[in-house]
């Protein structure tokens, strides 16, 4: 017997309360249990849907955030009451990120500009890739790494914006990605060390890389800015069809004090796209 049942049959058998108050009386009590999540969704998943349908759609099953946009839609959002939790630039390139010396000059470039665009408009998040290995150590690969953005990371510290560096699997979908294991990344942070540095944990991947999810947020959640949602396999819906409990993956991680966004990045399969965008947020609603 629950706690909402057990508080019903007591009201039944006393008949000192009525039965929509034992409710009210029941609602009122766990309303304070539940953990609030920041929704986000990323747009990619949705280009069928224009921008501004998905914006007022979106605000009426609770969305907050439309991410891995540019600044030429941040606009758009504003006018919506909505942010991009996570923003991107034109140049964005999972293969040729910051792992690669001959890509730093470009790079840091684009993401002066990002930055600086980011913090004007109120755009929390700025993601950023490590590029594939094609050969490379994964020690080369995070010197590299850290020598590129920390001219980059002093730019986000004055201007109060957070670059996040995606984890990806190299297993499925982005062969010889080299930023594909949280340890990876997070001594990839340590090498950077600062909090205006920290990891995109894309709960889908992670799952296929190296699963053992709860325990790793809970033990890496220092360096977590940001999380993606994904169903395990297929990156489609997160509801029972897949092999993840979401439910307690979004608890744990609010067990850690995360206060930042949880975004769904799956592809749905339902006719009714926003239908199938509305379940992922109530499942993660815990």
């Amino acid at each position: 017997m629950n706690r909402r049942t057990a508080l019903k049959t007591t009201a039944l058998g006393l008949g000192s309360l009525s039965l929509g108050r034992a409710i009210a009386a029941t609602d009122d009590a766990t309303a304070g249990l539940l953990a609030k999540t920041n929704h986000s969704t990323c747009k990619w998943c949705y280009d069928s849907i224009p921008l501004e349908e998905l914006c007022e759609r979106g605000q009426d099953i609770g969305l907050q955030s439309i991410e891995l946009l540019t600044v030429k839609d941040w606009p758009t959002l504003k006018n919506y009451g909505m942010t991009c939790a996570m923003g991107t630039l034109d140049e964005f390139s999972i293969e040729n990120g910051w792992n690669d010396p001959a890509n730093h000059e470009k790079l840091q470039a684009a993401y002066t500009i990002a930055i600086r665009d980011a913090a004007d408009h109120g755009i929390p998040n700025m993601i950023v890739m490590s590029g594939n290995r094609r050969g490379m150590s994964d020690y080369d690969g995070m010197v590299n790494c850290a020598v590129g953005l920390r001219p980059m990371v002093k730019l986000a510290e004055e201007a109060g914006v957070t670059l996040q560096m995606e984890l990806l699997n190299s297993k499925v979908n982005h062969p010889d990605y080299m930023c594909d294991h949280t340890k990876w990344g997070v001594a990839l942070a340590e090498m950077i060390n600062s909090e205006r540095f920290q990891l995109l944990y894309d709960i889908y991947h992670m799952q296929i890389m190296e699963g053992d999810v709860i325990a790793t947020i809970q033990k890496y959640h220092d360096y977590i800015g940001h999380y993606h949602t994904g169903g395990v396999p297929g990156r489609h819906e997160i509801n029972d069809s897949q092999e993840l409990n979401y439910p307690a993956i979004i608890r744990a991680i609010h067990g850690t004090g995360f206060a930042g966004y949880v975004a769904q990045e799956y592809i749905p399969t339902y006719d009714d796209k926003i239908k199938a965008l509305a379940e992922g947020l109530r499942i993660c609603e815990v």
